[in-house]
């Protein structure tokens, strides 16, 4: 096997289950044979895919003769382990007449909360890569609650982008891609073409799941984009049906809503990356103005002076969001203290924190260091 296309750009396709299938129990195989075209056309225009998809449930409901989606989960997790080996076998029939050979790369987010599997999962795409082979990727949906549940290979595509140091990332969905508001609701929603920064009122465009078949929505496809474009890697949303869309994605043609990735004066290590895709966040620590300032504009490392509340249960090494008071979260951390101790210190001046004798550690020392800090602005 040859090294073809070692030197070449990266690139990401995340196809979501309302794309691959269609039915809650059928897979469109039509559709895998006309995008095997159009990675081979890419491969040829110098881009190392990866493919990240969803659909083991929907492969394994039609392999198992189930035509509705059952809601226990026992029978999802069952369902994904038959339909996981049909999927992989789909994939591999459809891409090997174009003469691509494919892998099948099972994550779940234990693997990679971890940081030397990460650190592993990194060495194995990379050497895939090499060898010429386009990667299937999945969330190991037979063991991973949390995947069946919320839907979020959207954020496993993200974490596949950072990776492999991706220069494109594209989601084929069932929506042209970013709306002002719902357009099922709102006649006057408008396709939103270009995002350069991720707010509140971006976020708040975003709706919830569309389909049956699928369990993501529009906001797990925006916080995807808003880490990778905190990593400098660009994002497009866009119709997964569209003729030829991955070959004018890769090419640069508006194809949906492009999230852009500007340069930015912050460092995004890949220790970084881990801690912004790597695990759950697990609470939120809402911080002051002047905080947000010296986070933002300064780079400097939060300290507990700048803490106002803390939401949810975190412990000392756990990942944690930061919000301004308003609650739109700017960044991602790994916290050096836990939620009861932080909220102790919470709204306290430096002079108050450095009187208490439970609170005296806090009064100097960061609560998140910058080099485990990342921002999404």
């Amino acid at each position: 096997m040859t090294g073809e296309g070692a030197a070449g750009r990266r690139l990401v396709v995340k196809i979501g289950s309302s794309t691959l299938t269609t039915s809650e129990s059928s897979i469109d195989y039509a559709f895998l044979d006309d995008l095997a075209a159009q990675v081979a056309a890419v491969r040829e225009a110098g881009w190392q895919p990866v493919i990240v998809t969803s659909a083991a449930i929907a492969c394994g409901l039609e392999a198992l003769g189930v035509a509705k989606r059952p809601t226990d989960m026992p029978s999802l997790q069952a369902a994904a382990s038959v339909g996981q080996s049909a999927l992989a076998t789909a994939y591999a029939e459809a891409f090997a007449k174009q003469g691509i050979v494919t892998s099948t790369v099972l994550l779940t987010r234990r693997d990679t909360a971890d940081r030397t599997a990460y650190l592993h999962a990194r060495d194995t795409f990379g050497k895939l890569l090499d060898w010429g082979v386009v990667p299937v990727v999945n969330e190991n949906d037979t063991v991973s609650v949390e995947q069946i549940r919320f839907g979020d290979n959207d954020t496993l595509a993200a974490l596949a982008a950072c990776l492999i140091d991706a220069d494109l990332m594209v989601i084929l969905s069932d929506i042209d891609g970013l709306y002002t508001a719902n357009p099922a609701r709102d006649p006057d929603a408008r396709l939103v073409e270009r995002v350069d920064r991720i707010d509140g009122a971006i976020l708040a465009s975003a709706g919830g799941a569309g389909s049956s078949v699928g369990s993501g929505g529009m906001q797990t496809k925006v916080k995807a984009a808003r880490v990778l474009m905190a990593a400098g890697i660009p994002m497009v949303i866009a119709y997964g049906r569209r003729p030829n869309v991955v070959v004018d994605a890769a090419a640069g043609k508006g194809v949906g809503t492009l999230f852009a990735a500007p340069e930015r004066p912050h460092e995004i290590t890949p220790r970084k990356l881990w801690i912004a895709l790597g695990d759950s966040a697990r609470g939120t620590v809402k911080v002051d103005e002047g905080a947000k300032n010296a986070l933002v504009e300064h780079g400097k490392s939060l300290l507990a002076v700048g803490v106002r509340s803390v939401e949810g249960s975190f412990g000392l090494d756990d990942i944690v969001d930061v919000a301004d008071f308003s609650g739109h979260v700017f960044a991602r951390g790994r916290a050096s203290a836990g939620s009861d101790l932080l909220e102790l210190a919470a709204g306290r001046t430096r002079e108050e924190i450095a009187a208490n004798a439970i609170l005296a550690p806090l009064a100097d020392g960061p609560v998140i260091h910058r080099d485990e800090l990342v921002l999404f602005e």
